[in-house]
């Protein structure tokens, strides 16, 4: 159970024993929100060459990391995101540094001074077809082939990675027109050969669509939180992400947590956060929605909802205000809200030891959930 209000005061008194203050970044309890120095993983500068698929090390890093020039490199980082990109020597960048442009930053979610880490990849084939699509926003008043004008010199004898879901942008013509790779065949990345069919039919995609995915909120969009964040993470993130890490020491790993504060404390958030940052499927249910006067069908609406997750996992589910759909039975006079909880008390029993599905659930009113959820 984390409590997701403001944190108490810094010493703790009991008598005459006080507690010294503890230094937030060696606290054990926030340990897994620490930052671990590894050689490949460097802090993000701005790039000098303005090209989205290369980036830019001193040659001291390189070696280091035993890169090549004209490597193929997988980079990693926030929200689970990732690309491919070309290695260039640059011995004006520092040894703690790599340059990626803005594209690049905005497909990786990180901006300057933001830590990603740097793998080796072998695995990359030629592709043997793309599909492309322009942003409508930057294609308004532009006439004649898209293909022929922006895309064909772009990639001709270039040999460029490409990864399915980034952005890219293309410098011909009056204008720069930017895309985004929506299809990748054989694999979520490959290069650009000679020989690659390169589809630019359909639709352009809609900015406001590429912005609400930019939106999407991360660790470190919630602030005044450590030591919950720290727990939640340690609850969810770890079941979701390395599942058997808990069956190689015999423990079953936790299924629900309940987060209580007051409104406007981040709850809500800090589970959307989890979501993204592992990239599990979230399904949220807001509770008084779920609630229906027809019989049967507030049970069934839950059931569908952990079916739903199950189908998706890994998953999230969270379950909004969840004092109005589970009070305590005792003190309740209505047979749905009985039935309800029972409803999710058996769900949750009977979550697989497998299913990768984890449970949360905020309220403000944590003593007027029935006990047998907490």
């Amino acid at each position: 159970m984390a409590d997701s209000g403001k944190a108490k005061g810094k010493l703790v008194e009991n008598a005459s024993i006080t507690a010294p203050d503890v230094d937030p970044e060696h606290d054990p309890a926030t340990a897994i929100l620490r930052k671990k120095s590894a050689p490949n993983k460097l802090i993000v500068d701005d790039a000098t060459n303005d090209d989205n698929s290369v980036l830019a090390l001193s040659t001291a890093t390189m070696e280091k990391l035993q890169f090549f020039r004209g490597d193929m490199v997988l980079v990693k980082g926030k929200k689970r995101r990732d690309t491919v990109l070309i290695v260039l020597a640059d011995d004006s960048v520092e040894d703690s540094k790599v340059r990626i442009n803005k594209v690049v930053r905005q497909n990786l979610r990180v901006r300057l001074g933001d830590v990603v880490s740097l793998h080796t990849c072998t695995d990359i084939k030629y592709g043997k077809r793309i599909h492309v699509l322009p942003v409508d926003d930057t294609v308004e008043g532009v006439t004649g082939n898209l293909f022929e004008v922006y895309l064909k010199p772009y990639f001709l004898e270039a040999y460029r990675p490409v990864r399915k879901g980034d952005l890219f942008l293309v410098r011909g013509g009056m204008r720069a027109v930017e895309f985004k790779v929506i299809e990748t065949d054989p694999a979520d990345y490959c290069i650009v050969a000679q020989d690659t069919v390169i589809h630019c039919e359909g639709e352009p995609i809609k900015r406001e669509d590429e912005e609400s995915n930019l939106a999407d909120v991360g660790y470190d969009d919630i602030g005044g939180c450590r030591k919950q964040m720290a727990q939640i993470r340690e609850l969810v993130e770890l079941p979701l992400r390395h599942p058997q890490l808990f069956k190689s020491i015999g423990i079953k790993p936790p299924r629900g947590i309940l987060m209580f504060g007051p409104p406007g404390t981040g709850k809500t958030l800090m589970a959307r956060a989890v979501a993204n940052e592992t990239g599990a499927f979230f399904f949220l249910i807001n509770g008084p929605e779920i609630m229906s006067k027809m019989a049967g069908e507030s049970e069934s609406n839950l059931r569908k909802a952990f079916e739903e997750a199950e189908k998706n996992s890994p998953a999230i589910i969270f379950i909004d205000e969840i004092d109005s759909i589970a009070p305590k039975r005792d003190k309740t006079n209505g047979e749905v809200e009985r039935r309800v909880v029972s409803q999710l008390l058996t769900l949750m029993d009977g979550l697989k030891a497998r299913s990768n599905i984890v449970v949360m659930a905020a309220t403000n009113r944590p003593n007027s959930i029935d006990p047998a959820l907490r």
